[in-house]
């Protein structure tokens, strides 16, 4: 099998967002061959507007961002929780992602391999963004992880001033979703 590309997502586009360390701590507890690459333009993304969802009118950042998950075998989205849901940017790129009006290109999320875990200040961590967004995949038809779960509660307790993850049990469980993630992209291959 040839090495993976996983694209890893943060909803959060705060500096210091616990979502995206838990995309670093990613990075560096990968148990597989994936190579693991964190999108950083989120902040750049425009609201979604149809009348230039179109490849020539599209902006630029967002072709970009259509490239970079067509061509990552498998997705990782990291996602807070605002207002029992998810972040209205992380939403927005989402929805630039889901279309192809002009019938040329494909859905670049269609049948995507793709893992999602989060992290919150709270107690329930980020059950009910995770559950809006496994919503949002049955649309897309992104082939998502199930199993572990990876709800990372009370996430200030769980790293470190520098902002590395310290938690071995969220460790374990990260480890365990890259794991099925893996396994999801190696069936995808070998589909063909």
């Amino acid at each position: 099998m040839t090495a993976s590309t996983i694209l890893a997502i943060s909803g959060s586009i705060r500096t210091q967002s616990h979502n995206t360390q838990l995309l670093r701590a990613a990075q560096k507890f990968n148990p597989g061959v994936a190579e693991i690459e964190i999108y950083e333009g989120l902040r750049d993304i425009p609201p979604y507007d149809q009348d230039v969802d179109t490849p020539e009118l599209r902006p630029a950042v967002v072709n970009e961002l259509r490239r970079r998950v067509s061509e990552a075998d498998g997705l990782l989205i990291a996602t807070p929780e605002f207002n029992y849901s998810i972040p209205g940017v992380l939403k927005n790129a989402l929805d630039w992602l889901s279309t192809d009006w002009s019938h040329t290109e494909g859905l670049p999320l269609n049948r995507k391999p793709t893992a999602i875990l989060g992290a919150a200040f709270t107690n329930f961590g980020t059950v009910r963004a995770q559950l809006a967004l496994r919503q949002m995949f049955v649309w897309t038809d992104n082939d998502v992880v199930t199993k572990p779960e990876v709800h990372v509660f009370r996430s200030h307790e769980r790293f470190d001033a520098e902002g590395n993850l310290t938690d071995e049990v969220t460790i374990e469980l990260l480890q365990g979703l890259l794991t099925s993630l893996q396994g999801k992209i190696d069936a995808a291959k070998a589909r063909g």
